[in-house]
Order: C-alpha cells, then structure tokens, then sequence
C-alpha cells in the first residue's frame, strides 16, 4: 500500500475534483465550509469537548480546530483559515503541519473577524456546508446547506478512498489494542470504570477524544445498548463482560465490539455461536447485495442458535415472521462508517437525497444501501436477554414457546454483540478489525 502522504494527495485531488463538480452542477462558485465553533455550557464559563465539522475533516485531518474556515472555489487550491489565538489560558493550535497544508493556501488567523478578509466578495454563489458563525452570517446572500448540494456529498460520503480506509485502519489498530487490555482488566476483577480508564489509556488518548462514549458493561448491563453508567464499585462476582469501543485516527472512526465470559459455560458457547455466526455473516457478504439482505439474513442466523440452545422452541423462519427474533436482536445488524461513528447517508435510494427508509418490520436498520465497492460498514449482530422485551413476549402469543427457565438463567450474563468494520472490495471484503486483531497475534 502507498505511503499515507501519497493517498492523503489522491484523496484531496479526487475529492476536489468531485465536489468541484457539484459546484459546477448545482451554479455554486464557492464553498465556505466553517469548522464549527464550541458550545458553552448554560450559565457557566466552561465549553462542552469541541470536535471540528465532518464536512471539515473530510478535507484535513484537524478535528479540534474550532473558528477555522475552508473556501474553495472553483480553481486553484482551497484557503484555510486557520485559527490560532495568542492566548495564556489555554494552549494554542500547533503551526500547520504534516501531509496536508501543501495542498492549501494557508492563512494563520489570530483574531476571528479576522476570517472574514478571506470570505468571498459576492456571496450570491456561495453555499455554506454546516454550522453558521458569526462569520458566515455576514455571507447574507448565501444558500445555508442547500439540500441538493447536501445530499450529494452525503451519497458521495459513502464510498471511502484508499487514504480513508487507511485511516480507519489505523483507527481498529489502536481499538484492538486497547480491547485487549480491557479484557485482561476484566479478567483481573476490575470495575466498569477501570475497564474503562485502562482502555482509554491504551489507546493514548484523552476521553473526549474517543469517537463514542465506551460501552463498558460487566454482567447484566450488556443487556443495555447503549449502556454508558460505567460504575466504580466491581460487581461482586463478574460473569460476563461486554464491551463496544472505538478510536480515532485523523478524524476516521473505528468501532469495535466483543463479548466475553469469565467461565466456560453456555453463556461461553453462546458467544462462541455468535461468534461464528458473525464471520460467516461477513463471509457472505456479495458485492452490490442490499445491506437489508444481510440484516434479514442475520436475523435467521440468530434464530437458528436461539433453537439451537433451547431458548426458543420455533423453527428459525417463523421466529423472524413473527418477530420474535427481534425479541432477542432488537437492533440493525450495522452501519456506515467513516468521519462520523454513524456516516450519513446510510437510508438514500439516490444521490438526490430520496428516502429508503427500512421496512416497518426492521425499524432500527440505519442503512439500506447496497454493499459497493469502497463501502465501508459495521456488522454487529448481537443476542440479548432484555427484561422490557421478555415481558412483553410472556404476555404474547408465543409465549408458550420460549424456555423461560432457561432465559432466566441466562439473564444475568446480559447480552453478546460482536462487531467488526469491514470495507467492501470488488470481489472480496477486508475485515479491518479482525485484521488488527490478528496483528497483534
């Protein structure tokens, strides 16, 4: 694979070239592209943790550069104004380096009303790309994110070049590693909290830093999605450890889950189920199949190991007919990824922006996109022992169906997610997690 320098500068011209395009496309003469400002907290004097625009980091990789601005016409390099306060309180922006500021026309700014001597004369052709600023406001004529433009890029964020998926390789690296050494802390009797703090070190960076709050989830809090309490006092005994965790590279996520038991039991062997399950999902994966596909897929799978195990005594086909799989899995099997955790542009049907929504049976779906070359995406199937959803089943008409005994022995342990980022290839899919992991190895 080339150098990071070498694709960083295929990335910047390819990516000029296109949204150069749809300037010329959509009668824009200029894009002014703020980095975002910080938000304060109410009545108080702090800010909550700033990260830079993605429409902003799709160009350079500066993700905590607020009051900076990209102007870019339609020839010549693009101007960054570039935001670097004197200032004794806190510590100032380093000098413009690395692979990056060769391709633009650098202007160091230490005021920001400074910025506006780079904006643009006649705004009457200019389309701002995400939050107002004081700065762009002045930009009275200009169109504020017009959808056509938006939703354009949005379908163009989709397909990920060599630089990015260098990237958020990168950025499973430094997740595998601190998966790791949260799972030894785990084996060590450790707390959520700790699990946490020793994988936020390992990745050597600071917790505002982490592209998602880390789902640290010992026992039967695994069975929370999206659980984030993170608790300081250790469980008195820990029988299960779920953690769903990330790093960031140059503005590029990673998204990691896995699942673990302290003994082997048959909590152990249903991880080990949805563990095979998940690469054979992934194995499947055909070059321009519908994303829904696989979810549905999925779905099957998961069914098979729940009758497989006992849990449930239906046949895999009528556990999905009827819902009752989501009983188990409640959400999509994945996502688009790239600068953002959840990238946009995941339920378009066209570049246009028209809708493809997922069907009414698979509410939680975040895309459904066909799986093209340069894709990049999450597959997270996942099994669940969730109290609000088995009560409602206890009252449904299946309820004779399901081994209640056995769901309540399993119950404590929470749940199994297991979730890899994968980038769809030509005739194949690279598996950017399990790589890393195997590098370790």
């Amino acid at each position: 694979m080339a150098d990071i320098t070498e694709l960083y500068s295929l990335h910047i011209n390819d990516l000029l070239a296109r949204h150069r395009q749809l300037m010329q496309q959509f009668d824009f003469e200029y894009l002014v592209i703020p980095s975002g400002a910080p938000i304060r907290i109410y009545m108080d004097d702090m800010d909550y943790p700033f990260k830079s625009s993605f429409h902003f980091r799709t160009y350079v990789p500066l993700t905590e550069l607020p009051h900076s601005y990209l102007v870019i016409g339609q020839q010549g390099k693009p101007t960054l104004v570039y935001y670097q306060p004197e200032d004794y309180w806190h510590a100032k922006p380093s000098d413009p380096q690395g692979v990056w500021p060769a391709h633009f026309d650098v202007q160091v700014i230490s005021d920001q009303q400074q910025a506006s001597e780079f904006m643009p004369q006649d705004s009457s052709n200019v389309a701002v790309l995400g939050e107002h600023t004081a700065i762009t406001s002045k930009l009275t004529l200009a169109a504020d994110n017009p959808s056509s433009l938006i939703n354009a890029i949005q379908w163009q964020r989709a397909y990920k070049s060599e630089y990015e998926i260098a990237c958020m390789f990168e950025a499973n690296r430094m997740a595998a590693k601190a998966h790791r050494v949260a799972e030894q802390a785990f084996r060590a009797g450790k707390s959520e909290q700790q699990i946490h703090l020793a994988y936020v070190e390992a990745t050597s960076c600071l917790e505002h830093q982490m592209p998602y709050s880390n789902i640290v989830a010992l026992n039967q809090n695994g069975a929370v999605l999206h659980y984030t309490e993170c608790q300081a006092q250790a469980p008195q005994q820990s029988v299960s450890f779920l953690i769903d965790a990330g790093a960031s590279f140059n503005g590029y996520h990673s998204d990691i889950t896995r699942t673990y038991a302290t003994e082997q039991n048959e909590f152990a062997e249903l991880i080990t189920a949805m563990d095979e399950m998940q690469r054979n999902c992934i194995a499947s994966i055909q070059t321009n199949q519908a994303y829904l596909d696989l979810h549905v897929d999925a779905h099957l799978a998961i069914a098979a190991i729940i009758q497989r195990f006992g849990i449930v005594d239906m046949t895999p086909e009528s556990m999905v007919e009827s819902g009752v799989s989501a009983t188990f899995f409640p959400h999509g099997l994945g996502h688009l990824i790239g600068l953002q955790v959840h990238d946009v542009g995941g339920q378009f049907a066209d570049q246009n922006g028209m809708p493809n929504p997922p069907p009414e049976s698979h509410p939680f779906l975040r895309t459904t996109r066909s799986m093209e070359p340069g894709m990049a995406f999450t597959i997270e199937p996942g099994l669940y022992f969730i109290d609000s959803l088995l009560a409602t089943q206890k009252q449904g008409e299946f309820a004779s169906a399901f081994n209640w005994s056995k769901i309540e022995a399993l119950m404590p342990f929470g749940g199994i997610r297991i979730e890899d980022d994968i980038v769809v290839r030509q005739d194949s899919v690279l598996n950017m997690s399990r790589d890393a992991f195997a590098e370790l190895d």
